[in-house]
């Protein structure tokens, strides 16, 4: 049974505990309120160019650009992106068993966007062929050098498409490790909660009788993808980064939440168990003061 001293010294280091979580927690807090305002106001603009380029995917003609069709490679390029740091509780354990779980086909490289999933796939012994370190609160022009290399891989010829495994932000307690094909062009779920229904529905196009709308390009079609598609790329991967570092801070905020709730309540079972032992201490006293004050009578 322990002692008084070890019980108080217990409780010391519960409270000193309980501390630096309730910091972390706060810290958290105010980082994930700025990720998620980042993540949401960027979904709108992700989600209708997505939904505009792949109605021109199913519009244009073969062989109009790259990327509508598949690659010639016969392996898969994997975007992992996860957190630099832990006690973010299991965001990046879900999002490994995910990939894990996909089985993907083929062949597969990685490349990785956060130290956690380097790290992890070295350990899985996974063909990592490079690593983007990009600070928080992520900048659009730091994603893109990242953007542009997947591009260059998929041009290259030696990959049939580009994945982006990500934990997809729903709301604070609801987190969706998710992964969604990037190239080629194909539909991209954002938030959790996104659908394709009424594909084109707010756009003033031209009804030719099918159920693809007629799009003009002006100058021609092939300028207009050479010039969209490769914003539309970098962009739609750095609103998945946002996405992830939302469900970063997110993760955090709960998991230190939930450390500071368990140590307040460890140092009630603390106190009580001291309060026992003390208790019991003072009865044996008087038991002992009771005892030998009836010995000398």
């Amino acid at each position: 049974m322990p002692s008084t001293r070890d019980i108080r010294r217990r409780i010391k280091s519960v409270k000193s505990t309980a501390q630096i979580t309730k910091a972390m927690q706060l810290v958290a807090a105010a980082k994930m309120k700025k990720a998620q305002d980042q993540a949401t106001n960027g979904r709108a603009y992700a989600e209708t160019m997505n939904k505009i380029l792949v109605a021109l995917r199913d519009a244009a003609e073969e062989g109009s650009h790259p990327y509508f069709e598949e690659g010639k490679g016969n392996k898969t390029l994997v975007l992992v992106i996860a957190s630099d740091k832990g006690l973010c509780g299991a965001l990046n354990t879900n999002l490994f068993k995910k990939l894990l779980a996909a089985k993907l086909e083929g062949e597969c490289d990685f490349v990785t966007i956060g130290r956690k999933a380097s790290q992890a796939l070295s350990r899985l012994r996974k063909t990592l062929i490079a690593d983007f370190p990009i600070k928080d609160p992520a900048k659009f022009t730091d994603l893109r050098t990242a953007g542009n290399f997947l591009q260059e891989k998929f041009r290259g010829g030696d990959y049939k498409k580009v994945l982006v495994a990500f934990n997809n932000f729903v709301n604070t307690v609801t987190i969706v490790p998710t992964i969604e094909q990037l190239l080629p062009v194909n539909k991209v779920t954002l938030g959790g909660k996104r659908s394709f229904e009424g594909m084109g529905s707010a756009l003033e196009v031209k009804e030719t009788g099918t159920d693809v709308p007629e799009y003009t390009f002006e100058p021609s079609a092939a300028a207009v993808f050479d010039s969209i598609l490769p914003q539309y790329v970098n962009n739609t991967v750095f609103q998945m980064l946002l996405e992830a570092r939302a469900s970063e801070h997110s993760s955090r905020m709960v998991a230190m939440k939930n450390a500071t709730d368990n140590a307040k309540q460890m140092l009630k079972d603390l106190s009580l168990e001291y309060n026992k032992l003390r208790q019991a201490a003072i009865t044996n006293e008087l038991l002992e003061i009771t005892t030998a004050k009836m010995a000398l009578e």
